[in-house]
């Protein structure tokens, strides 16, 4: 497969997923305290949202790389 298919194929997989999900969350570890035997630390979930111009701009993206990669 060549390599400019392949990055249109991802660019498709991409903005499909972001715009079904419309973002994503993760989990960082802000503060970590140690006092003797006790260990104390904090998580904070950071949420990203990802613009639906962006999804659209993908998948756009990849169908124009598709057509152009076939001539």
């Amino acid at each position: 497969m060549d390599s400019i298919k392949m990055l249109a194929i991802v660019l498709l997989v991409a903005g499909g997923l972001a715009l079904a999900y419309g973002g994503f969350t993760y989990t960082k570890e802000t503060h970590q305290a140690k006092l003797g035997p006790i260990e104390l630390s904090v998580k904070d979930t950071e949420t990203v949202n990802i613009p639906i111009w962006a999804g659209v701009g993908a998948m756009v993206a990849g169908v124009f790389l598709l057509i152009t990669a076939r001539k």
